[in-house]
């Protein structure tokens, strides 16, 4: 006889009431979640944490008396896994990345109107992250910088043609992961990044602007017609496609409104196999830590395109689906740890300049399938 589940004790975190009734609701749709109470801001929070040991957070990040981002830096002994329920504004989208690299979990985003057609949608997510953060490992707080300061970026009036095109999946844990793997890379890398981050629409642009004043690389949210550059970062906007097309006066990006693929709009599947079909040999994947299998099969259709086809290992990954789908359907060239990785995109696409040994950590895992 098989043991039940463990039912999954959660706190909501929210100053409006109706959310604090709304949640619980959308939560207890599904049998393994209990919510074992509710409060109104950071400092009842705090009591009920030391009171109701909960196993997973939902935090709203705009609260009276003490706010979110407040409540994280006061809670940080405890370890509780947070999931950030956010606003769709610039604002909530800023503070969602403060508390993304203060060490919360994920974030799902706060629905605008609650009698939403896609309020089953915004459940099931909550729900999957919920399930996920309760057996996610301690969250890694703050993943240091590169020693030193960014480096200076390069002007260029004119952005050179990219050598290669490296297309990256990555969703759970994305955002400080990236940044990470992104700030050990040098304004002068010769290939364009195009980034497939599972994010809603409102937050990409948010996202692009943090990392590009936190990397050496040009980075900007992608529109269509964007040319593929050398040293440059494109992401794929919220709710959009994001394919390649090799054109006669350039190398493009294209977004659309397709339906989903995988569940995900943007998909990881639809930006790797548009770089299979345009770019093939002169590809290379990178399907990083995240939930599901979205881009594993997209991963396959690249190395048999004849593209270098990396997956980030289980030790540096926050939740290692999407990596773990790739390497056991054998789609993966090489698995690497984050702290490699920038040096493996480094030595792939020809820069002759790795990077100083002291800026990275030890290697925990690496290496050929």
């Amino acid at each position: 006889m098989t043991a039940s589940p463990r039912t999954i004790r959660v706190l909501v975190v929210d100053d409006s009431a109706l959310m604090r009734k709304l949640i619980p609701q959308l939560l207890e749709r599904d049998s393994a979640i209990h919510v074992i109470g509710t409060a109104m801001d950071g400092e009842f929070a705090l009591k009920k944490i030391e009171e109701l040991r909960p196993d997973v957070i939902t935090l709203d990040l705009e609260m009276p008396r003490m706010d979110g981002i407040e409540t994280l830096r006061k809670m940080v002994h405890h370890q509780v896994p947070v999931v950030v329920v956010s606003s769709h504004s610039r604002e909530g989208a800023s503070s969602t990345f403060k508390a993304l690299h203060m060490g919360a979990f994920d974030f799902v985003a706060k629905p605008e109107n609650v009698l939403s057609e896609n309020m089953g949608e915004i459940a099931a997510e909550l729900i999957q992250k919920i399930k996920a953060a309760s057996i996610s490992k301690p969250a890694n707080r703050s993943l240091p910088k590169p020693s030193g300061a960014v480096q200076m970026k390069i002007q260029r009036a004119v952005p050179g043609p990219a050598s290669r095109v490296v297309a990256i999946g990555i969703s759970t844990g994305g955002p400080n992961s990236l940044e990470y793997m992104l700030s050990h890379l040098p304004a002068e890398f010769p290939a364009a990044i195009l980034v497939v981050q599972h994010m809603p629409p409102g937050f990409t642009e948010t996202f692009a602007r943090r990392l590009n004043d936190n990397c050496a690389l040009e980075v900007k949210e992608a529109q269509s017609g964007d040319l593929l550059a050398a040293g440059h970062v494109l992401v794929c906007p919220g709710d959009r496609h994001m394919r390649v097309r090799r054109m006669p006066l350039g190398d493009v990006v294209v977004l659309s409104d397709d339906a989903k693929v995988n569940g995900h709009r943007p998909s990881v599947d639809v930006l790797f196999r548009s770089a299979a079909e345009e770019f093939g040999p002169d590809a290379v994947g990178l399907l990083m830590t995240g939930m599901g299998e979205d881009g594993a099969e997209g991963l396959g259709e690249l190395k048999a395109a004849g593209a270098l086809t990396i997956a980030q290992d289980e030790a540096s990954s926050v939740v290692f689906g999407m990596p773990r789908a790739a390497i056991e359907r054998g789609y993966a060239t090489r698995v690497v740890s984050l702290e490699s990785l920038a040096n493996t995109l480094i030595a792939q696409c020809g820069l002759h300049r790795p990077l100083p040994s002291r800026d990275l950590f030890p290697v925990r895992s690496a290496g050929q399938l």
